[in-house]
């Protein structure tokens, strides 16, 4: 099948990397010329875990393309794919103008039937807009069909792979078919295709990140709670989770969620929900604990230093929103690293992908190590922002002779209180017991 791809962001690559990996010619088109060029040159825009290897594969044997050009990118496209951003406006609203720009371009350029596919996460009433702004200038049959993503970043060549379910939102019969041939080649082993109408289809996305964000902030109320009772959350995860109607995932407590799709989908749909006058009340719950929650360590900080961080060498390890993926988009480090540097703390930082992009935002008002145990040294502190796995199993020992202070912020959880009692370490963690040496 020929297929076009509109935006090469994070979904648009994934996406049309991995449709070309069953043997479709993928052409992927967007206005950033550099970027095209980069792609075209066989250079990954995106940090992946397995997409380098299928998109220089791919790239190779002609069957994934790139343009700056709409009109050649989408000829002989049995299928075009929208999978542009969708970026959070002031009042929470997603914007649709790319979108819109984009589906108002096709219309003209149509030559025969076609289905239009909503691959960006949209509000529900998203694709009623599509074909509007489509069907303006065409003069052939198409269908607007909305077909969500669920892709984990860091585990996304994965997911898309071997989905746990394709979601297909299209009331056309002649849409369906050509949707459910493209899909087929990854539900191989039974795995749902659920096919629905377009506005349950658009609400289902909204609904899954909106569940799992609730999930992850009820967990650190509970960690908050934990803190104050002398419980200790890790217990009441493993006592919580084994139960088949919760589920492990999703339990773990920290410093807040980020990235590009859970603060922006629950705004959306907490916006949504306000439009149609309806007081969805646990989404404004979750997007304020949220909020707080990503500087908990802060006040931890505060707290040990006496609310005098000026001049403090503060070292943080981890600055994505979550590790395998240079993504810093709402991360919990950006938001650690701005209240540190208006204390006036000397931020020293590692992380093993995201370091560049967190240069385009801080420059040089922090300082950047390639090397985790250098950013340590004379540090009075370590404050842990993702957990990376190579910080998982570090060697105490060097870090207390390169630190100046001896004492650990952990906002992810990645050791054990015990381990830290013969350390000398003072340790502070998410929802359980502090160690103070």
């Amino acid at each position: 099948m020929k297929i076009a791809v509109i935006g090469t962001g994070y979904v648009g690559l994934v996406s049309g990397t991995c449709f070309a990996e069953t043997g479709n010619t993928v052409t992927c088109v967007d206005i950033d010329a550099n970027k095209v060029a980069s792609l075209k040159a066989g250079k990954i825009t995106i940090y992946e875990p397995g997409l380098e290897l299928l998109f220089e594969r791919n790239l190779r044997e002609g069957r994934l393309l790139f343009t700056t050009n709409l009109q050649q990118g989408i000829e002989g496209a049995q299928v075009i794919m929208l999978a542009l951003p969708t970026p959070p406006g002031e009042d929470g609203s997603a914007d649709l103008k790319y979108v819109l720009q984009v589906a108002e371009q096709l219309g003209p350029m149509l030559k025969g039937y076609t289905v239009i596919v909503n691959k960006s996460t949209v509000p529900v009433g998203t694709a009623d807009l599509v074909r509007e702004k489509v069907a303006s200038g065409a003069k052939v049959e198409f269908d607007v069909v909305s077909n969500p993503e669920f892709l984990r970043e860091g585990l996304a060549v994965e997911d898309f792979m071997k989905p746990e379910r394709v979601v297909i939102g299209t009331k056309s019969t002649r849409a369906r078919k050509i949707m459910e041939d493209l899909y087929a080649p990854y539900v191989m082993q039974g795995n749902p295709i659920l096919v629905m109408d377009e506005r349950s289809s658009e609400l289902t996305k909204y609904a899954a990140n909106a569940f799992l964000a609730t999930k992850i902030t009820f967990m650190n109320e509970i960690a908050n709670m934990c803190e104050r009772l002398g419980a200790d959350v890790d217990l009441v995860r493993l006592g919580v989770g084994t139960d088949s109607r919760i589920g492990k995932r999703f339990l773990f407590a920290g410093i807040g969620y980020g990235g590009s799709c859970f603060p922006k989908d629950v705004q959306a749909l907490a916006y949504s929900a306000d439009q149609v006058k309806y007081d969805f009340k646990i989404l404004d719950a979750v997007m304020s604990v949220n909020e707080k929650q990503k500087t908990r360590m802060i006040e931890r900080m505060n707290e040990y230093f006496k609310s005098d961080l000026k001049n403090k060498r503060i070292a943080v390890w981890g600055l994505a929103f979550k590790p395998q993926t240079d993504d810093i988009r709402e991360a919990p480090s950006l938001y650690n690293i701005r209240e540190l540097l208006k204390a006036g703390a000397d931020v020293h930082v590692h992380d093993p992908e995201a370091m560049q992009n967190v240069r385009n935002v801080f420059g040089d008002q922090i300082h950047y190590h390639a090397n985790a145990y250098n950013a340590l040294e004379q540090a009075d502190a370590l404050f842990i922002a993702t957990e990376w796995p190579e910080y998982r199993s570090p060697d105490f020992q060097r870090i207390a002779s390169l630190m100046r202070g001896k004492v650990i912020f952990d906002g992810r959880n990645l050791y054990s209180p015990d381990d830290f009692t013969e350390l000398g370490f003072t340790y502070y963690s998410i929802g359980r017991k502090s160690v103070i040496s």
